[in-house]
């Protein structure tokens, strides 16, 4: 018996390290053929309007049209995968035209469920009813009132992943080309830059006081003036962690704080 062919797949996300290792651990399964990536939602509506693929795989937020956006625009919905790094919109995705859905930072066992599911679709019966206002009305969620932030963040260890509720890391921080979250004593090391932290995270909890350092503000104890104008501030966990805050971002962390 001859092997299925392989599913024509089209990948959307707007961060590029997450976009370059979900085409990676695609290709290495050898069960999909990538006819196309994009970083821009408008560009992949743009193509996605007038080629056919089997299966999208789709970021939910990005900047411009959110996943949920350009699903509603699409003229035809294909099979969906959505990726994100927030499981809250977990419910949310299943409530559109999607077969599953992949936890930032994916993983190999992750890809081949969501792949294994999709093979078993394969000659099914076409697609449920248009889902398209449905998809309308999650896109309007996300944009309505103050914007949603995720309460918790995945962390991978090898094959095993660890979800930290973000109200107890007490920061971010860069070393050696990676990016930990300081929570319960430890560092977990998560699949993003403080610079793509800083753009997820709520700007009312956490602030960037340094080029390698994001802080949740929840946790400060303690703000005291050092040398050559910069300002050290005391956190009250177990450690009583002392960070140094940058010159140039003294004055918005004391605004921030009210000091």
């Amino acid at each position: 018996m001859s092997a299925p062919d392989p599913f024509r797949a089209y990948l959307v996300d707007d961060e590029p390290l997450a976009l370059r290792r979900l085409s990676r651990l695609i290709e290495e399964t050898g069960r999909c053929r990538i006819l196309g990536t994009s970083r821009d939602p408008e560009a992949a509506l743009e193509f996605l309007s007038r080629e056919t693929v089997d299966v999208l795989f789709l970021d939910i937020q990005m900047p411009g049209l959110n996943g949920f956006e350009l699903l509603a625009r699409l003229p035809a919905q294909p099979l969906v995968i959505f990726t994100t790094a927030f499981d809250q919109y977990a419910l949310q995705a299943f409530e559109v035209n999607s077969i599953d859905y992949l936890l930032k930072p994916v993983d190999r066992r992750q890809l081949e469920r969501a792949l294994a599911k999709l093979d078993r679709l394969r000659g099914a019966p076409a697609s449920p009813p248009d889902l398209r206002e449905v998809m309308k009305q999650l896109a309007e969620s996300l944009r309505s009132g103050e914007p949603r932030y995720p309460d918790r963040i995945a962390s991978r260890t090898g094959e095993r992943v660890q979800l930290l509720d973000l109200a107890r890391v007490t920061h971010f921080f860069a070393r050696d080309k990676l990016t930990f979250a300081a929570s319960g004593g430890r560092a977990w090391a998560v699949d993003y830059s403080i610079s793509e932290l800083e753009q997820k995270l709520d700007p009312h909890k956490f602030l960037r006081i340094h080029r390698a350092i994001l802080l949740n503000l929840d946790w400060v104890q303690e703000v005291d003036s050092w040398f050559a104008g910069r300002v050290l501030v005391r956190l009250k966990d177990e450690k009583r962690t002392e960070l140094t805050v940058a010159r140039d971002r003294v004055r918005t962390l004391k605004e921030r704080l009210g000091v």
